[in-house]
């Protein structure tokens, strides 16, 4: 198959594969929209994150940012504290219910990828994340 057309098949397929990870939030309680969730994620990876930093990550602009931290303090799934490291401004932390909320999705989502290769290799499994790995480590344009 020439290249074109494999690239052509990924493309299909990551696209499948974002469709049933943004119906993960919807699944959850509090029906939190994809973006936040994402927000939300990343704010508890890095261990709590200013809204540019955000901004940064997602490519998105400032306001756009402030809409959807806005809409996670409201739910009171993010709070912001003062930033030791640089004296003044925010960082932004995930709460206790916001930590529970991002545990009840990983739970759903290594239910849902159990379910979906069960039939795999170990081989396969481990194949199938480095490729995703090396993917995402890939910088955008």
């Amino acid at each position: 198959m020439p290249r074109d057309e494999i690239s052509a098949a990924v493309q299909r397929e990551l696209t499948v594969f974002a469709r049933r990870v943004r119906g993960l939030p919807s699944r959850l309680q509090q029906q939190l929209p994809f973006v936040a969730y994402s927000m939300l994620s990343s704010i508890e990876g890095q261990e709590g994150c200013r809204s540019v930093d955000l901004a940064a990550l997602y490519r998105l602009d400032k306001s756009t940012v402030s809409r959807q931290v806005g809409d996670l303090e409201r739910r009171g799934l993010v709070a912001r504290a003062p930033d030791p490291a640089r004296g003044r401004g925010q960082v932004l932390r995930v709460t206790d219910a916001g930590r529970a909320l991002l545990d009840g999705a990983a739970r759903l989502q290594r239910a849902e990828l159990a379910r979906r290769v069960v039939d795999w290799s170990d081989e396969e499994l481990a194949a199938f994340a480095s490729a995703l790995q090396r993917y995402n480590a890939a910088e955008p344009d």
